[in-house]
């Protein structure tokens, strides 16, 4: 009987053992299926999270579209939005704008007509930014230059803010502008920069002008210090005391060369948007700068300039050897230059 119960009672631990393994087994993979459900929600939360952020920055790269300007058809290709890299032109962004560049000489009065220029609200002429040889050592620089100063880049003095309607530069030919003249008249036809010539009629005044100024460079009267321009009477007086000898043998043909480069400058650009000017003009009437507005498309301002004229009067009291200038010049077509005279 006993020996009947002592099977009975081990086939009974038998049954029972089996009984604690699912269980635990239940439990592993309950824990198993939570660390799961964890890790998978954490997945799902940086997901959305990173699609989020990804949605909020993108938002500013969508802009809306400026509004069509009203102008004519051939205008288009002049009107541009520049955008900056260094800063947001923010309630301008829609605000066109038109490029330009001023080619001219030496004293031809191009400074004085870009103080003019820069007197407007909304025109930015940055000065004769390739006197600084290295800036046109070579095409590529010359572009990168012209770049910076027509995406609204480049600061200077002249710089105004951020709804500039006009922008542009003082170019003289002897600054790498005849070296590669096409290449920057492609440029200037394929970026829509307009052309404004500054030319001065009487070569004469304006040679007496260049060895003044040249005198002024080593001689240096105001009080050690080269001047170009003045603001001030006394000053321009002080300088207009120096009177220059030209070489009478080398005048006429000095006045040819200048003739010259003027014509060739007229004809590589003249396939370029342009406007001819001449200093006389300019002096004289000064309705012709509210041509240049017009040129622009700027609004027309009383435009003014503190520049005082250096040489002034006749111009037998501005040359040394005037005698010999009047020899060498009467009969031929220079002539005009003993006479022609206006004030400022």
């Amino acid at each position: 009987m006993a020996d009947d119960l002592c099977p009975f009672t081990k086939d009974i631990f038998v049954i029972k053992a089996p009984k604690k393994s699912p269980l635990v087994l239940r439990m592993f993979v309950l824990v198993f299926a939570m660390v799961c459900g964890v890790y998978i929600c954490s997945i799902c939360v940086k997901q959305i999270s990173t699609h989020s952020k990804t949605g909020f920055l993108n938002v500013p790269v969508i802009q809306k579209p400026c509004p069509e300007p009203n102008i004519q058809p051939w205008e288009i290709p002049y009107v541009h939005y520049p955008k900056p890299k260094a800063y947001s032109r923010a309630e301008c962004a829609c605000n066109p704008v038109r490029y330009f560049a001023i080619l001219s000489m030496q004293r031809s009065g191009s400074g004085w007509f870009e103080t003019l220029l820069n007197n407007h609200t909304n025109i930015s002429s940055n000065g004769e930014i390739f006197s600084v040889k290295v800036r046109r050592s070579n095409i590529s620089t010359i572009v990168e230059t012209l770049d910076t100063i027509y995406n609204l880049e480049w600061n200077s003095s002249a710089s105004k803010n951020e709804c500039t309607a006009a922008v542009g530069l003082k170019w003289m030919l002897n600054q790498g502008l005849m070296q590669h003249h096409a290449e920057i008249l492609e440029y200037f036809n394929t970026r829509g920069v307009s052309v404004i010539f500054l030319f001065r009629r009487n070569l004469l005044r304006r040679m007496i002008s260049v060895l003044a100024n040249l005198y002024d460079r080593d001689a240096k009267p105001l009080n050690g210090i080269h001047k170009s321009h003045v603001h001030s009477p006394d000053e321009a007086e002080i300088l207009a005391k120096y009177k220059p000898k030209i070489n009478a043998t080398l005048l006429i043909p000095n006045l040819k060369q200048v003739e010259e480069t003027t014509a060739k400058a007229l004809e590589y650009f003249k396939s370029s948007r342009h406007i001819i000017l001449y200093y006389e003009d300019v002096v004289k009437n000064r309705t012709k700068l509210k041509d240049v507005q017009d040129f622009l498309k700027v609004p027309h301002r009383e435009l003014k300039s503190r520049q005082v004229k250096i040489h002034k009067g006749s111009l037998s009291q501005q040359v040394e050897n005037w005698d010999d200038i009047q020899k060498t010049i009467k009969g031929t077509h220079y002539e005009s230059f003993l006479h022609a005279d206006y004030r400022k």
